[in-house]
């Protein structure tokens, strides 16, 4: 199985291939440079390992939550390069990928929202693989429903540390481990990715749909322009 996934739904850039169980990924926080690095490490990934555009088996991204513009970056440059190469999608949460990487649980995932939220998500480990044992939500830091008892769980992400770290302040007694610093890469998006394809979980380019979790999004002009570039950036890898 041969797969290309982007992660672009914080600040952080990453793409990756999965080339049956080797993984081949660039990382860089890059705020606002999102655009500029997905596509040309994305073709140079390729060449590193070795693999033409044309034995791709799927495009995989993550779908949010995260900041808009990112989680529809990679939405669009995925939709471009799959539907270019008549090949499906596979897209996974964006907080299941911040929690792949701790390979222990159970684990509470949180991401900054902006605007005094955070995202978040519990996940845990069963059976080898990762699975959600609850929905996720944008919520205040201080309205997060805390697993009890806390003894053994880790948490992950910037929600941590977001609103002067009132996540973390209300964890650090209980929790085994609390990673403010982690971000999500496109590492586990592949391995997540790679699990989602075996069960035969892969959707259509246009089916795709990005989970914001707010129910307020708007499209600012910036940000249908930053669309509109994606769009166009990713006939680049036709």
């Amino acid at each position: 199985m041969k797969l290309l996934a982007f992660e672009t739904a914080t600040e952080a850039c990453a793409v990756a291939v999965y080339d049956d169980g080797r993984v081949l990924e660039r990382f860089e926080i890059a705020p606002r440079r999102h655009a500029e690095l997905a596509l040309p490490w994305a073709q140079a990934l390729l060449d590193e390992a070795g693999i033409r555009k044309s034995q791709l088996d799927a495009i995989a991204i993550s779908k949010g939550p995260g900041a808009f513009t990112g989680v529809r970056l990679a939405i669009a440059i995925g939709q471009g390069i799959a539907l270019a190469l008549d090949r499906p999608m596979l897209a996974v949460s964006t907080l299941a990928a911040l929690a792949w990487p701790s390979k222990q649980g159970p684990v509470l995932a949180a991401i900054d929202a902006r605007m005094g939220e955070i995202y978040t998500g519990a996940f845990d480990w069963r059976d080898g693989q990762l699975q959600a044992i609850s929905a996720e939500q944008v919520l205040l830091p201080g309205a997060v429903e805390l697993p009890v008892p806390a003894d053994g769980w880790h948490g992950v992400g910037s929600g941590f540390a977001a609103v002067d770290g009132v996540l973390r302040q209300r964890c650090q007694a209980g929790f085994a481990s609390i990673d403010e610093t982690a971000l999500p890469r496109a590492a586990a998006v592949a391995g997540l990715a790679a699990l989602a394809f075996a069960r035969g979980e892969i959707l259509a380019p246009e089916k795709v749909e990005p989970a914001y979790l707010r129910n307020n999004v708007a499209l600012t002009l910036a940000e249908q322009q930053a669309l509109r570039a994606s769009k166009a950036a990713s006939r680049a890898l036709e």
